[in-house]
This record gives C-alpha cells, sequence and structure tokens, in this order.
C-alpha cells in the first residue's frame, strides 16, 4: 500500500437518509457544515436523499422518491404529448 495517499482525518460521521429519517453512524472523512446530537453525543451529519433503508432494491417496496418534483415538472410538460404515427 503506498504511503501518504490515505486520509488520515477518519472520525464518526451521521449520514442520515431524509426519505426515511433513519440514520448511520460510521467513520468517514466526509466535510459536514451540521452536527447532529444522537445519545447525548454530537456529531457531523451528512444528508443522503436514499440509502439501503429506503432503496426499493433492498427493501423489496417500490416507492416513488422524489424530493425535487422532477416527477411532477416532467408530467406536467408531457401530460398532452402523444406517440408518433406508425408508418
Amino acid at each position: 500500500m503506498k504511503k501518504g495517499i490515505h486520509p488520515e482525518n477518519y472520525r464518526p460521521v451521521v449520514f442520515k437518509d431524509l426519505s426515511d429519517e433513519s440514520i448511520v453512524i460510521t467513520k468517514s472523512t466526509v466535510n459536514t457544515r451540521e452536527t447532529i446530537t444522537v445519545d447525548g453525543v454530537e456529531y457531523p451529519l451528512y444528508k443522503v436523499e436514499i440509502s439501503s433503508s429506503s432503496h426499493p432494491f433492498y427493501t423489496g417496496k417500490m416507492k416513488l422518491v422524489d424530493t425535487a418534483g422532477r416527477v411532477d415538472k416532467f408530467m406536467s410538460r408531457y401530460k398532452n404529448h402523444r406517440p408518433a404515427p406508425q408508418a
């Protein structure tokens, strides 16, 4: 293994899934601006939109996760769209 290429600043970080509010505490070097208190201990907080606790592949449930309104924007743009005629 090469020396000097791996980060030295590993620390416990909370990763919070925004779709189902679950949290995971693990070591990471990710830069964060927010903090969260879990069991009386303050940790850096990193928010993710989807994780293994809410992803349909891992949960087996098909659920539409649309935090940015992309589906609504698509539906409003193409609601009157008709398929091209077959030649």
